[in-house]
């Protein structure tokens, strides 16, 4: 079983910054794919980025090519989302989640965390 848990989530005006942390638990980090999700108030969870096992591949979707990033540190069990220039329509639920194979936007990753919050005021 693998436990994920996220923190970094807050309230920022629009043009800030903030820094998401998953903390992953339960087997080997370096095994497993990791992605960010998002999910708006009424609106279906969708894909922000994803990074392979050793970090040396990325993929992002198009809303957020040039502001996140997405990185991992196998030593210390976590990955990261760094977010700039935040705009309103960032609002939202985002979770980490894991899975040993899956790569991309697709919601069937293994494992997913709880989830934190992002408000961007305008």
């Amino acid at each position: 079983q693998v436990q994920l848990e996220e923190s970094g989530g807050g309230l920022v005006q629009a043009g800030g910054s903030l820094r998401l942390s998953c903390a992953v638990s339960g087997r080997p980090f370096s095994s497993y794919i990791m992605a960010w999700f998002s999910q708006a108030p009424g609106k279906e969870r969708e894909f922000v980025a994803a990074i392979n096992w050793g970090g040396s591949s990325t993929l992002y979707a198009d809303s957020v090519k040039g502001r996140f990033t997405i990185s991992r540190d196998n030593t210390k069990n976590r990955v990261y989302l760094q977010m700039n220039s935040l705009k309103p329509e960032d609002t939202a639920v985002y979770y980490c989640a894991a899975d040993p194979l899956r790569f991309g936007p697709t919601n069937t990753y293994d494992y997913w965390g709880q989830g934190t919050q992002v408000t961007v005021s305008s």
